[in-house]
């Protein structure tokens, strides 16, 4: 059993971490089937990646069991989780993390490196880090205190405390909570609808929020105007502007 499956519907990849039984903790060779996957969503052609866990887990984490044998902790988190975050963020398109169950950990750390998160109403959140005595890794701290501030991200982080999907929303984790029943149909659904925008003009607003994290407003807008003028050098703003002044739907193609 691939511990990492990859499906194509149109124009969205979905990766599904596949390690049901321990609720798709990581090990070398999920990491290793993630790394492969994000390789593989940087085709032109795949204009939105769905990240999701099999089973009743989104991702519970580590998998203890071999962080324990482990010869250099930071060593290992720079040749694992550290590429595979780095290549989300790289991705020129958008990435929803679709939280189906359980969400713990370096599990929480991904979801949140994603652009977009959406919940199962069964989902839960948990930092799980100093629970056991540990520190947010992962790229938790730098994304969590962006959605959250600083401080409800530290008393979050450093309580421990679990969240339901409904608390999870209310704090601005996940964009949206949908029933169980309905999830597989309504994450298919919202990552068709981001692959059908104008996958170039998403692309660089995703890169203008990363930048502005730690920009100055003068670097901003500078950044803002170089974008704009390649933006409007695009296929889909000629589309754009052309079914505006003819009243119809946009027919994007990414280009």
């Amino acid at each position: 059993m691939a511990e990492v499956e990859v499906t194509r519907e149109g124009a969205v990849q979905t990766i599904t971490l596949n390690r049901p039984d321990v609720m798709n903790a990581f090990n070398r060779s999920l990491h290793a089937g993630l790394r492969d996957a994000l390789r593989e969503a940087r085709d032109p052609d795949v204009r939105a990646v769905v990240i999701t866990g099999a089973g009743r887990g989104f991702c519970a984490g580590q998998d203890l069991k071999e962080f324990t044998d482990m010869p250099n902790v930071g060593d290992s988190l720079r040749a694992t989780y550290h590429p595979n975050v780095l290549a989300i963020r790289a991705l020129e398109k958008p990435v929803i993390a679709a939280v189906n169950g359980a969400c713990a950990g370096a599990g929480l750390s991904l979801a949140c490196a994603c652009d977009v998160r959406i919940a199962s109403d069964v989902a839960f959140f948990v930092p799980g880090f100093v629970g056991i005595g540990l520190v947010p890794d992962s790229g938790g701290t730098y994304f969590i205190h962006r959605i959250l501030g600083v401080p409800r991200a530290f008393a979050w982080m450093a309580s421990n405390r679990r969240l339901t999907a409904a608390e999870a929303h209310a704090w601005g984790i996940v964009s949206d909570v949908i029933d169980a029943g309905e999830f597989a149909e309504r994450t298919a659904e919202t990552a068709a609808a981001y692959a059908a925008m104008p996958t170039r003009a998403v692309a660089m607003t995703k890169r203008l929020f990363d930048n502005a994290g730690h920009a100055t407003l003068e670097e901003q807008l500078e950044m803002e105007a170089q974008l704009q003028a390649a933006a409007v050098r695009t296929h889909d703003f000629a589309e754009g502007v052309a079914a505006f002044a003819e009243k119809r739907p946009p027919s994007f193609s990414g280009a």
